[in-house]
């Protein structure tokens, strides 16, 4: 069986896909097949196709009570950790310091004593920035 990877170009066959437990069908003129270059397929003959999909099929079967009770577990953990999650969240705002979009937090805070001193090279600067923007 050769090997390829998705979105590649290939003649027409039958393509099993070992991560998404599929079969593609390619037709006679060929195409491309389906899922990211990471997604690997083998080219498989249409009689081994008989012994590969009962397989794949069987398998779905025999895990699938697994898989509902896997999926009732994760159902019941959310729901645990979940009023816990919005409780903190709701903790989490009121202990946290108020917050506004845009606004500069180092700037100080009003009422404070601005400083006063301005080096003589930040004025200079100032004014030449300003005669930058004017012309």
């Amino acid at each position: 069986m050769k090997t390829y990877q998705g979105n590649s170009k290939v003649k027409s066959g039958y393509y099993f896909s070992t991560s998404t437990l599929a079969v593609e069908v390619i037709s006679e003129e060929g195409g491309r097949l389906p899922g990211a270059a990471t997604t690997r397929y083998y080219s498989v003959p249409f009689p081994l196709l008989f012994l590969v999909i009962p397989v794949v099929g069987l398998a779905f079967l025999m895990f699938l009570p697994f898989i509902g009770f896997a999926l009732l577990g994760v159902a019941l953990a959310r729901g645990v950790t979940g009023r816990l999650h919005e409780r903190a969240g709701a903790l989490a705002a009121t202990m946290a310091p108020p917050q506004a979009t845009g606004a500069a937090y180092l700037g100080g805070r009003e009422g404070e004593k601005e400083n006063q001193e301005v080096s003589p090279e930040i004025e200079k600067l100032e004014k030449e920035v300003a005669e930058k923007r004017k012309g």
